[in-house]
Parts: C-alpha cells; structure tokens; sequence
C-alpha cells in the first residue's frame, strides 16, 4: 500500500520514522537489528535518507530494499535532484519497482559546490533545478506507481534573495502549492520546536493548499544538549525561550537529565498539535538519528500515542515464559510485563544453546537473536539479517520496550550507544558520524567561505587561517563549524604552535585525572562523577615531516605512551598498533552506573573520517575556477599532505603529548 493508502486507514495516531545509512558496515548490521526492534512501534512507514548528491546511493536503496523485503515495513525513499545525472534517478526508480518500494520522497537536495542557489537558476543540463521538477517526472514516466511525497517548512526555507537571507512560509507556500498540484501525495515538514509556527502554518496549508493532503510534522527528539542546539542550527529552526530555560547551565552536560527532560517537551509538541488540529495532524514523524530510547519513551508515556503499546490480540506474544537452555527453568515477565535477562542468560545465549518458547506463533529465538545482535562485540551473531521465523511477525511489542529502556543486561547492550558523539563516537554504531547528512561537505554556504577564508595561495594563508579560528576571530573551518570547546581554551597556545609550524589541527583535547563531572571545563555527565580523558591531537602535516622527523620520535616511545593513525588522500593506511584497534580517550564513572565511554579515536572510524576529510579539501577547492591559484595551491595540499592522529595514553602526565610534539 502507498503511505497515503495507509494513512487513510489509520483511525489512531501514528508514528513515521527516518533512518540513515550507516558510514561503517558493522553500523549497518547494528541498524537492521534496532530498525528490527523499532517495528514493535507499528510505524506508519519508515524513510530512508538519501545523501547529497547521491553520495549515498547504494547504501541507502540496500537499506530501503532489506527495510522492506525483510522487515516487511513500508518504505519511503529520500531522492534528491539537484546537481543529479538523470540516470542515478531512472536506476533508483526501477530498483524501486522491482523491489515493490512504491514510496517516494521528492527533494531537491543540495546545489553545487561552488554555486550560490537562487530560485532563477539555470537548468544544470539533467533538467533537475527543484523538487517540482522531480515530482512532474516521476508522474509523467510512471503515472500513479510511485506515491509521492515533498517537504514543507512551517517557518520558511532558509536561502538567499537580493535583500539576504529570508525565511518565510507565506512566499514557500506557493512553491509548496506547485509540488502538490504537480502530483505530491503528502507532505513532511522539517523540524521544528516552536509548536505556534507550526499551527499557523499548518492552517495556512489547510485554507491555500488542501484540506485532507496528509500533512506530517518532523519532530527530532533531543538525545543530548549540544546534539539539539546542533540540529537546530542547522535546520535553521527557532527554539522557543519556554524550552531553552527547561535547560539552565548546570544541567547541559548531563545527558540523561536532557533526554528526560527532552522526551517530556516533544510530548508536549505532540499533544498540543494534536488537540490543537482537532486531529488533522495524526501522524507524527521522526527523525530518529539511528536511536531508539527516546523514541521508545516518548511513545510510551505519551497519552496520545501510549495505545501503539497496548496489549492486542496477539497478547500472548507479549506474556508468554521463556526458557533457558541449561535446565529449561522458565523465565517469567516481571511486575511490568517486561522480559529482562541477566547476564547468566545472556552467556548461556552466546554459548549457542537454544531458547524454546510457549505458547507463540513468533519464536523467541528470533526475538532474543534480533535483539542481542546489537552488542558491541558479537559480529559473529550480526553477519546476516535474522529471520522472522518465516511469519512476517513484528516483535513482541512490551518485549522491546524492555530493551528500550535499558533494564537488564538485554537493554544496557540494546542502547550503548544512545549518547553518540558525531565522528568520535563508536563506529560499531547505527548513530555514528555528524549529524549533518552523509558525504563530504564544506560546513558553510559557499557566500560565506569566500568571507571567512578568502583565497588562499601560500602556507602562510592557510597556518593563518587555522591560527584565526584558534583565536576565535573566524567561526568555522572547512571541516568544523561547532566552535571551540572550553577545554581547548587550556591548550591553545600548543595548538597555536603547532599551526605555526605548518601542523594543521583539526582536533584535539588535553588530558585530565579525574576531575569532577560537575567541573566548568572537563565536566559532563550525573553529578558526582569523575571524569577521565587521554590528550590527543589529529592534523594535517606534510608526508615528508611525518615519515622523517614525527613519526620516527613516536616510535620511540612504544605504544605504551602512543598510538598513531595515519593515511593520505590515496587511501594509504598505517598506525602502531594491531589490526582493528581503538582507543577510549574519554569516560567517566558514575554512582550507580557502568563506566561511560564517550569519546573513541579507531581504526575504522578515522579511516571514514580520513577519506571524508580529503574529500573536503577537493570541495573547498572546486570553489575556484579550474588552474586559479587557490585551486592549484588546494589540490596541492590535497595531495602532498597526510592527516595523523596520534594519542597519548599516560593520562597522568598532562603535558608530555605537547614537549614531545615541540621537541
């Protein structure tokens, strides 16, 4: 069925939920088995992000396919246009057909590096300027076979006019009216926070545009408070003060407190867009970042969409026993209906021994294998998508929930990974890299690239360009655009010696040996924590530097003192340690809580991160005509440069990563 056949026969509020491509093969295995569980939330449909530019074509239509054919979900697929050759469109749309993807979400998608967009532009030659054009093509090739669905923006499309950067809904309408005249089927609104914006917009939508087109709002739940402030910069959406003030100063670092805090304001969007549309608006989409606790808490305290988790007639799914393998003792739901397994049970699992269930037409074993795939560690469990005992199933719905809300060593291991931090995080995450989207993308507009860093021509421009960010006198570099840290504050100067000397810093952070988690600088997390970090520091340096003089002195002092990673923009790989490695820089330890690793330097994470960070150097140079000076001086980087990471592990010692980088 198409999501507007569906949507049409849901009389109860729904849900809709985004996932991405994974950037690492083991995040993606991770994925299938959460998106698994994520079923249990009986979602309207699920979409399935397309990068810019197509640069995540592939994954993302073997995500779609295996969504669909395996998880038997209803699948809509992100297609982007601008800046697309029309036969990456015609072979996503034909795959989509023999694959029974019969859903589509129009965008426009990203212009061209190197191009300031207006609504006047040019035809790029593929006929592709706006989602409209996508939305006319695909009706006029394949009629009534795709549903079709566009965005919409309840404060405005960010972009540049004449008079700078507007955002206005009112003028976005009409561009909006000519996507759903053009054959659009419903509609997906990017995120917002402002429930007011939202309900103005949506009654404009309803008296200019129509009165029963599915109208879906995007809601992001916030996970943590550097992530939300993050996505809304980027999305470009007002936080009203009602909400920032939930989130004083003192609370920011602790996670948990955010989270929680977080699932009772998206609620509250939900219930008050729901009563304020007298129900109009039933189905709430999303954008889920490859994570599920939040998501699963706000269905299940939300009053509105708590009943997705009542029992129904398969009622026996949810309270059947389960048995262990060594003595077929029964293992029986708690006070709450919930399955929660110890760690004996879990051994007795990985020791592949059998689980028999009673009384189900779903067995338990696909159920515990789908869930305990998600463990750091257990690849052996995760090469290759477990079957759903051939029934087309979802899981037991109160037997998920228990893994999302962490009880129990089933759901520790389920969401490990709930708190990610962007490209440090765990590469074994479905959750891992920026939030950004995918693919390789200079941070700023290309307006304010040639504001910020001019047109370098020379090394001494570029040391002062990284050097200037280092001062806080411009706010971004082609690789970053979140600022510094307060805790970069404390090793500036090395930084700033380092630039001076033609080492190009991307990022870095000082040591410190317990400091508290409620401490200004290193602080994060519950109170009455402490806090842990390695120093480290990643940068660009010259091949030659790196092979004669820094990599020979690292060496000297064995791995017990450093690692490296290092590679080029060939694809070239080398570090001192084994195969598959990585590094915890930074964790805490709490009361009543296990050790929290927050920040990872890894072998699979900085070879994505390397091919991505190159990438970004052949971007910054396509802002210039082909053999300008910057151009060729760019591309000369690109390739006579490696990036390094290099970790100093005696922690204790703050300041020995820096003598021996001065040395």
């Amino acid at each position: 069925m198409s999501i507007r056949q569906i949507y049409a026969t849901r009389n109860e509020p729904s849900v809709s939920l985004e996932f991405f491509p994974p950037k690492t093969e083991s995040g993606t295995r991770n994925l299938m088995e959460r998106m698994g569980r994520m079923s249990a939330l009986d979602p309207l449909f699920i979409t399935v992000t397309w990068g810019a530019g197509g640069t995540t074509a592939d994954k993302t239509m073997e995500l779609a396919v295996l969504a669909s054919k395996e998880l038997h979900l209803p699948v809509c697929l992100h297609l982007t246009c601008t800046n697309m050759e029309r036969h990456i469109i015609d072979d996503a749309l034909e795959k989509c057909l023999n694959n029974g993807i019969q859903n589509i979400l129009a965008l426009r998608g990203d212009p061209p590096v190197g191009e300031d967009w207006t609504e006047n532009d040019a035809d790029t030659g593929s006929g592709f300027n706006h989602a409209v054009d996508l939305v006319k093509y695909i009706r006029q090739q394949y009629g009534d076979r795709f549903c079709i669905g566009v965005a919409a923006y309840p404060e405005g499309h960010y972009q540049s006019d004449v008079d700078g950067v507007v955002q206005d809904p009112i003028r976005d309408l009409a561009y909006l009216k000519e996507k759903v005249e053009a054959g659009a089927d419903f509609v997906i609104t990017q995120l917002f926070y402002d429930v007011e914006k939202f309900i103005k917009f949506e009654q404009m939508f309803r008296d200019i545009i129509s009165n029963d087109l599915p109208l879906i709002p995007g809601l992001m739940p916030i996970n943590s408070y550097s992530l939300f402030q993050r996505a809304a910069k980027l999305s470009h959406a007002s936080i009203p003060q009602q909400i920032l003030n939930k989130f004083p100063l003192e609370i920011q670092a602790d996670d948990h407190m955010v989270k929680s805090i977080g699932v009772e304001i998206i609620i509250d969007i939900i219930e008050e867009i729901y009563r304020r549309t007298s129900g109009r608006v039933k189905c709430f989409h999303f954008y889920t970042l490859n994570l599920e606790k939040a998501i699963a808490q706000i269905v299940s305290q939300s009053p509105l969409l708590s009943h997705i988790l009542e029992e129904t007639e398969s009622k026996e799914n949810n309270d059947a026993a389960f048995v262990t393998p060594q003595d077929n003792e029964l293992i029986e739901p708690d006070e709450d209906g919930d399955i929660v397994l110890d760690d004996a049970d879990m051994d007795d699992f990985h020791e592949g021994k059998k689980r028999r269930r009673h009384s189900s037409n779903v067995s338990a074993e696909f159920m515990l294998n789908r869930a305990l795939v998600t463990q750091r560690g257990s690849s052996g469990l995760s090469d290759r998508l477990l079957d759903q005992n051939n029934s087309g199933n979802m899981p037991s719905k109160k037997f998920v929930i228990s893994i999302s809300k962490g009880s129990g060593a089933l759901g520790r291991d389920a969401t490990w990974d709930e708190f990610p931090n962007g490209r440090f995080g765990d590469s074994r995450s479905p959750a891992y890299g920026e939030i950004d989207g995918y693919g390789p993308t200079i941070k700023v507009s290309s307006k304010k690239a040639y504001e910020l860093w001019g047109q370098p021509t020379s090394m001494k421009d570029l040391k002062s360009i990284f050097i200037k960010y280092l001062e806080g006198s411009i706010d971004a570099l082609p690789w970053c655009d979140l600022g510094l840290s307060a805790e970069t504050g404390l090793i500036q100067e090395e930084l700033i010696q380092l630039n001076y000397r033609g080492y190009l810093t991307l990022a870095s952070q000082p040591s410190t040996n317990g400091s508290s988690s409620t401490d200004k600088i290193f602080g994060w997390g519950p109170k009455k924590g402490l806090v842990y970090q390695k120093a480290f520091v990643e940068m660009f340096i010259p091949k030659q530097q790196w092979e004669n003089v820094l990599k020979p002195k690292i060496k000297q002092y064995g791995i017990g003192k450093f690692s490296y990673y290092a590679g080029d923009a060939t694809g070239t790989f080398d570090t001192n340690l084994e195969p598959k490695s990585s590094n915890v820089v930074t964790w805490g330890v709490f009361p009543n809580s296990q050790v929290i690793q927050t920040t990872i330097i890894e072998e699979e994470s900085f070879k994505a991160w390397r091919d991505e960070a190159f990438s970004i150097w052949s971007e910054w140079a396509k802002l210039f005509p082909r053999n300008t000076p910057t151009n060729l001086f760019l591309r000369q980087v690109y390739s006579d440069y490696c990036l390094v990471s290099i970790v100093h592990h005696d922690f204790v010692e703050p300041d020995e990563l820096w003598e021996v980088l001065f040395d």
